[in-house]
């Protein structure tokens, strides 16, 4: 088989997508951006689930909300846009491997002191702690995959989503039948979106999906 002809023709066929899937592929990577995946996650456990936050007053469910956007959104954003403005890193978009080196150090920092942050607080519940510490497990996962390849950080979210569910479903809390469903559509989606825009092979999908859903399950063996 002509490897260089296949690979020539799956670019033409990349090339030839047309623009409307482009904007949707756009619009699905940045919805679902993996920074973006911890407020999904939460809002999920705080108004949707059943029990996990119960006995939460409405004041103190917006206050772990606006604690885990801090930790685990604008303090990691917050690293990028100043790694950019001092010249570490080359675009705020983290195009390349060696872009991803010091955002991956910094955001792991953030995302083991949130861990501790709930984890320390008896009141927060266990999934809270397993999910955060799941992200931590991720991004450590993610820094030594990157130094062989650019593993998908997309997929890394959407796996983690699907790995905490699988927890949720594993725990017998709730029926989790549609959520579950929801987010494999949503993944599909969101990784399909990568490759369309032509940011990663599917090996890098793959993967990242996989050490996804696999270090949520290894945090939640540590914590339950």
């Amino acid at each position: 088989m002509d490897l260089t002809r296949e690979n020539k023709n799956e670019q033409e066929l990349l090339t030839d997508v047309s623009l409307p899937a482009k904007m949707m592929a756009w619009l699905f990577s940045y919805l679902f951006h993996p920074i973006f995946i911890p407020i999904y996650v939460t809002f999920f456990l705080l108004y949707i689930h059943p029990s996990a936050f119960s006995g939460f007053s409405d004041f103190n469910k917006r206050q772990t909300l606006v604690i885990v956007i801090l930790n685990l959104i604008f303090f990691p954003l917050l690293s990028v846009v100043l790694l950019r403005a001092l010249g570490f890193v080359e675009s705020i978009f983290l195009r390349t491997q060696k872009d991803r080196i010091i955002p991956y150090i910094a955001c792991g920092i953030f995302f083991f002191w949130a861990y501790t942050v709930f984890k320390q607080q008896s009141a927060y519940p266990l999934l809270l702690s397993s999910y955060v510490l799941g992200i931590f497990f991720a991004s450590s996962a993610a820094l030594l995959a990157n130094i062989y390849y650019k593993i998908s950080m997309h997929a890394i979210g959407m796996g983690g989503w699907l790995g905490i569910f699988f927890v949720i479903m594993h725990g017998d809390s709730m029926l989790m039948s549609l959520s579950i469903a929801i987010v494999i559509l949503l993944t599909g989606f969101v990784c399909t979106s990568r490759l369309l825009l032509k940011s990663h092979n599917p090996f890098d999908i793959y993967s990242g999906i996989a050490i996804g859903i696999v270090t949520q399950l290894m945090a939640a063996y540590f914590i339950f």
